[in-house]
């Protein structure tokens, strides 16, 4: 699986900001939905927190959607 970089402006991020940012996901709605079915996945976890906070070198997959790391950007 690839992982796609994406870079911040910010420190830390939440998660259903990050995946609106990275042209993902286009609401918190769609985010929270696949929450809810077990879908996404923060360093390998099961997530469960729509505004879970992120920082550099995380990497948020979704089952079947593709995998992206956040970068800081310096």
């Amino acid at each position: 699986m690839q992982i796609e970089d994406i870079e911040i402006e910010t420190a830390e991020i939440q998660l259903d900001q990050f995946l609106k940012w990275a042209g993902v996901l286009p609401s918190g709605g769609e985010v929270k939905a696949l929450l809810a079915e077990g879908l996404i996945f923060r360093n390998g976890e099961k997530e469960s927190a729509r505004r879970r906070k992120l920082h550099d070198g995380d990497v948020i997959e979704i089952t079947d959607m593709g995998a992206w790391r956040v970068k800081v950007q310096k």
